[in-house]
């Protein structure tokens, strides 16, 4: 009893003759490697069949450039995050060392004499020449004191102390709440800058993970494919 001659289907790809069950039809390639066949051999369309072998090839080298892009689109985003850092202008600045250079010669001597005024030094200082002058004017060393009690002098010395040193601390004040009205608004440039930077790198990153996820489904379909034709040669 003699056997049926062997029936061979040319591959149109690499134009090998292969047995019937190695050949696949082209609507059973899944879309991404149909654009991976096509972009190899243009003449090649869905309508046509292919061999395993060479569906086996492309699926190896979809799977290679899948994983080489998806370096590459991570690298390619650190680089443009660096270049949107670098082009867009720093907002952050020392504002203490723009204020001192601003600073007038009054403004300088409202800073110094506040500071003064407001610390132990001047307490001590100016509570011990109080002292002095009341004993010096309550002692028996002058017969004649030049303030004695109570102590006019001294009270018209004081209030124009506090009427000078109240209008000097005023400015220094005044300064210093200007001086907080600029660092809060530096403070919101800064806030709102940082916040549009973040909200770009997670955009950034959506847009990422969102291309990554779909390349794996695509791979995890071709693998699935590879998968059932395995299972149906060994049934075969």
């Amino acid at each position: 009893m003699s056997r049926a001659p062997i029936t061979t289907i040319t591959c149109p790809i690499c134009g090998e003759p292969r047995r019937p069950r190695e050949i696949i039809h082209g609507d059973l390639v899944s879309g991404p490697l149909c654009k991976v066949i096509q972009s190899a051999h243009p003449e090649w369309s869905d309508q046509n069949v292919i061999c395993l072998p060479c569906v086996n090839h492309f699926r190896a080298r979809y799977v290679a450039e899948a994983l080489e892009t998806q370096m590459g689109e991570l690298s390619s985003l650190d680089q443009e995050v660096v270049k949107s850092l670098r082009e867009h202008e720093l907002v952050s600045e020392n504002l203490n060392v723009e204020s001192d250079s601003k600073m007038t010669i009054g403004e300088r001597v409202a800073d110094r004499v506040a500071g003064f005024g407001g610390s132990w030094r001047f307490i001590l200082s100016f509570g011990a020449v109080l002292v002095g002058w009341i004993a010096l004017n309550t002692s028996a060393a002058l017969r004649r004191p030049f303030d004695p009690f109570p102590y006019i002098l001294l009270n018209l010395v004081l209030s124009c102390l506090a009427a000078l040193q109240a209008p000097v601390i005023m400015m220094s004040q005044n300064r210093q709440e200007a001086r907080d009205r600029l660092r809060a608004e530096h403070d919101y440039r800064v806030n709102l800058k940082a916040e549009l930077e973040i909200r770009h790198l997670h955009w950034k990153m959506d847009q990422l993970l969102t291309h990554q996820w779909r390349r794996l489904l695509e791979i995890q379909q071709i693998q699935t494919d590879l998968m059932e034709e395995l299972a149906q040669r060994r049934r075969g």
